[in-house]
């Protein structure tokens, strides 16, 4: 069986107002990001570098910062579905160093997918005064795509960087960029189109 991927339009020119605007590092973990982690994602490591790039961008226009921290107790009802990961306080559970956040940064500890679930996310994006939410990080179909729709459905802008998500195969990453583009009518993007003004 052969799956035809529908045309996905890349926009090359996206400026944002700095102060409407957040990023928002998705789930970019020991686990998930290190070869040693219990649920490495391999392309995730492709991601680090344009992320970086992206948080300078977004550090040197005073952009709101957030990451998601996928968080878990030892006993997690989601361990009946995946293997044992990001367990509170392990090494697993730590962002990885290359991403390292900064005390000025929001750090989001999520339980399940979706980063707004049972969080306070939404309430710090309010208090900010926050509309476009720039999205990036893993895994492109699961805590990504669940972050960016949760995101739509509240009215938020989504922009969401092609370069920088990752998923476990080709096909879960093209689903992910279907969903944003189609379902959520998100723009989608590479790093360097991005710019904060």
């Amino acid at each position: 069986m052969t799956v035809q991927v529908p045309e996905i339009k890349l926009n090359e020119n996206v400026k944002l107002n700095s102060k409407e605007t957040a990023l928002i590092i998705v789930d970019m973990q020991n686990d998930f990001c290190d070869e040693k982690g219990s649920l490495f994602v391999p392309e995730s490591r492709k991601t680090i570098e344009p992320i970086q790039k992206l948080i300078e961008k977004a550090r040197e226009k005073n952009v709101k910062i957030f990451y998601t921290q996928d968080t878990h107790k030892k006993d997690d009802k989601e361990f009946e579905i995946w293997p044992v990961h990001v367990v509170e306080g392990t090494w697993g559970w730590e962002i990885i160093p290359e991403l390292k956040p900064t005390e000025n940064d929001i750090i989001i500890r999520k339980l399940r997918y979706d980063g707004f679930y049972g969080t306070s996310l939404d309430h710090y994006l309010k208090i900010y005064n926050i509309r476009n939410l720039v999205i990036v990080g893993t895994v492109a179909n699961i805590c990504v795509l669940h972050t960016a729709g949760s995101a739509a459905l509240r009215w938020y802008n989504i922009i969401v960087p092609i370069d920088g998500i990752s998923a476990l195969n080709e096909f879960d990453y093209y689903i992910a960029l279907r969903q944003i583009d189609f379902l959520y009518k998100g723009i989608l993007t590479k790093v360097e189109f991005i710019e904060f003004v």
